[in-house]
């Protein structure tokens, strides 16, 4: 059976985030650390709503979810002020997954397939109502939309009353009156059911997939393929678990886990583990807020460890740094080659040249020269690598290469672009 994802909604108006309900109330939270906490939560993706009344407004929203899309990890559907195409592109270009347009705007209808054509059907949705869906379904997936979000509370009647759809419903649920985001769930789901206030604990996603799972509707959960009766447990009863960053892979610390504390951290997708000091579970953060967000659970080749990749929420050590390992006991050097490590390396060195100008340094020898100057090398250096590529000599392109990079990132310094929200435009493609 196909497991069905938890989207949820916000809004987005003069730069704060708004509950989607007749009175438009805004949430204590900005909507970037709304995003985030849902994210961390568990959210399967996010819709956001653009209520912004103005141009002005429209383009810090726009600005908002560019910063959202490069922070959190889950998929962002984006809308609300589509005039023409443009519009469809801003959303995309800042990072959204898909476009959704309001059916019940006749001019976005047209703009349907112009947008489907231009950008490929996956990144259209079309917003309708119920009556809209009956009668333009068909219609609208012709036309290239991919999905449909169905702005209506439903009943298990409204449910029943369906029509098959040749594109997966988006459909709302629950009391839109109450202080919480409001849920979406491709259809059938059971309805009445509403997210814990936000004022709630991280965590409180998976707990809601966890009562929809409970009621027999498939959800997007942690499950283990490896049963705890088929690990291998050390004399305590116990498996260690090694902690690594997600994205860097750094190793964070060593923890140990009994049935019950692997049981909860598949349940609330926050590491939970089994404290042999004070011989009791511990939710990693419950006192310092530095909470440890699952985003893979792997078993060695024995059975005996775990290896857990997480979002680390401030340091992981109780001493204060990042890593419990910062103790060198022996080291030899050597050359890093990891390819991220070695453009941020080389990336700081030329931020470290803008920032403390060094006499002779032909790095800020192009700072000085300004833009311009940096333009032109860079176009020079695009034109040698295009030269190298007709060289049989593969040695000459990887040198061309090699200066192109270095010229691109003086670039990136001088616009004041990271690697970071370069590596996350490109995950976003």
């Amino acid at each position: 059976m196909e497991k069905k994802k938890l989207i949820l909604a916000f809004g987005c108006k003069n730069g704060r985030a708004v509950v989607m309900d007749e009175e438009r109330t805004y949430y204590n939270d900005t909507p970037l650390d709304l995003a985030r906490r849902l994210c961390d939560s568990g959210a399967d993706g996010l819709l956001i709503c653009d209520l912004s009344e103005n141009d002005a407004d429209h383009e810090k929203t726009i600005d908002i979810l560019r910063g959202m899309t490069r922070q959190i990890d889950i998929p962002v559907i984006a809308g609300g002020r589509v005039n023409r195409l443009e519009d469809v592109k801003k959303y995309l270009y800042a990072g959204a997954a898909a476009v959704f347009l309001n059916a019940s705007i006749a001019e976005n209808v047209d703009l349907i397939k112009e947008a489907a054509s231009r950008f490929g059907s996956e990144k259209v949705y079309v917003y309708l109502e119920m009556g809209y869906l009956r009668k333009h379904i068909e219609e609208y997936a012709q036309l290239g939309a991919s999905a449909a979000i169905l702005d209506t509370a439903l009943d298990q009647d409204d449910i029943a009353r369906l029509p098959a759809s040749p594109i997966p419903v988006l459909a709302v649920f629950g009391n839109a009156g109450c202080d919480a985001v409001v849920p979406f769930l491709k259809w059938p789901f059971s309805s009445g059911l509403v997210l814990p206030s936000s004022k709630e604990p991280s965590g409180s996603c998976m707990l809601l997939k966890q009562t929809l799972k409970e009621q027999g509707i498939p959800m997007e959960t942690f499950e283990s393929s490896v049963g705890w009766e088929d690990f291998k447990l050390n004399g305590d009863g116990l498996i260690p678990v090694i902690v690594q960053d997600y994205q860097t892979s750094q190793v964070l610390m060593l923890a140990y886990m009994n049935r019950e504390a692997f049981e909860q951290t598949l349940k609330t997708g926050r590491m939970t583990y089994f404290s042999r000091s004070r011989q009791k579970l511990w939710v990693k953060g419950e006192t310092s807020g530095h909470f440890q967000f699952v985003k893979s659970l792997k078993l060695d080749c024995d059975n005996d460890t775990i290896l857990a990749k997480v979002r680390q929420i401030g340091p992981a050590c109780h001493t204060g740094a990042q890593s419990c390992f910062f103790t060198t006991l022996a080291e030899k050097e050597y050359k890093d080659t990891n390819p991220l490590r070695v453009f941020e390396d080389v990336f700081a060195v030329i931020q470290d040249r803008k920032e403390h100008p060094k006499e002779g340094s032909y790095t800020n020898y192009l700072f000085d020269k300004g833009l311009d100057k940096i333009l032109k090398k860079l176009g020079e250096e695009a034109t040698e690598i295009v030269i190298a590529a007709k060289n049989p000599n593969p040695e000459e392109i990887k040198y061309e290469i090699s200066d192109f990079l270095y010229h691109m990132m003086v670039l990136m310094a001088e616009k004041g672009i990271s690697w970071e929200e370069i590596t996350h435009e490109l995950a976003n493609r």
